[in-house]
């Protein structure tokens, strides 16, 4: 028999989110602020930082989008461990807002079609990039439930894989679904170099250009966390239709330390299908 796996626990409660539900749920609700006409997305990049610093931009680019019940969370893998492309097995994500379900279905579609793909919680236990989601999506999108990979590889061939096996389960499901990509933007240079570094790697996902991505972050050392989340989603979202996306907001740290010698970039952007 395999292993025995029940609900992952919060890791990064009351440090980069409110632990009290209440305030929890406040700070949510104050942060989902429409700035733009909802699409229904195919995708988004939503940024995973301490809410104080990147809350705003995700909040936007929730509000910006008209989801469904069911969400594909992609992220990287900080922490180094478990396999290059794991999924979480549990039944449940817990926060202070109570239970976010698995979707045990798109589950088994993903291990179906998605080759290299594993079933363990090691990636899962510590890492911060899902969890920050999942407040977000529980206050949005009431009866939401999610599947997880985090993604430890940079490797095209495999992230291309990756995003077409993506396309081929979500294809297979009765309802639609959404894929959420975890990722900050550019890492501890000053800001000017920060966006600089940014517009690079959002025009090829503005252009919905997996290569491009991958090619634009390794040739200009844009430390994109989540990136080659995001090279497998966009793969997917072309399979699946998607031609059109746009910046719904970017921010920095700076902006609210008032340091811009070395801060950390947040975008939030919607891939759709536009109609012709």
């Amino acid at each position: 028999m395999g292993p025995e796996y029940t609900a992952r626990r919060p890791a990064v409660a009351g440090s980069f989110y409110p632990s009290h539900p209440v305030q929890l749920r406040t700070a949510v609700e104050r942060f989902l602020v429409r700035t733009l006409p909802p699409v229904r997305p195919t995708a988004l990049l939503v940024p995973h930082a301490g809410y104080l610093y990147s809350g705003s931009t995700a909040g936007k680019t929730y509000a910006a989008s008209s989801l469904p019940e069911r969400i594909l969370i992609l992220c990287p893998n900080h922490t180094g461990l478990g396999s290059p492309l794991s999924l979480y097995p549990g039944r449940a994500w817990l926060t202070p807002l109570g239970e976010c379900p698995v979707d045990a279905e798109l589950n088994g579609l993903l291990l179906s079609e998605v080759r290299g793909l594993e079933p363990e919680e090691r990636a899962h236990l510590q890492e911060h990039a899902v969890e920050v989601q999942i407040p977000f999506l529980q206050v949005y999108v009431p009866g939401v439930r999610v599947s997880a990979v985090a993604v430890g590889i940079h490797d095209l061939h495999v992230l291309r894989s990756l995003g077409e096996g993506i396309a081929r389960a979500l294809a297979r499901l009765d309802d639609p679904a959404a894929i959420v990509v975890s990722t900050d933007m550019n890492h501890y240079e000053d800001a000017r170099t920060n966006r600089d570094k940014d517009d690079l790697a959002l025009d090829a996902v503005r252009s919905i250009d997996a290569e491009g991505l991958h090619r634009a972050v390794l040739a200009h050392d844009i430390s994109m966390c989540g990136f080659a989340p995001a090279v497998a989603a966009l793969t997917a979202a072309r399979l699946l239709g998607a031609n059109a996306a746009d910046v719904v907001d970017y921010t920095h740290s700076g902006m609210v330390t008032g340091d811009e010698d070395q801060v950390v970039s947040y975008a939030g952007v919607r891939i759709f299908r536009e109609a012709a």
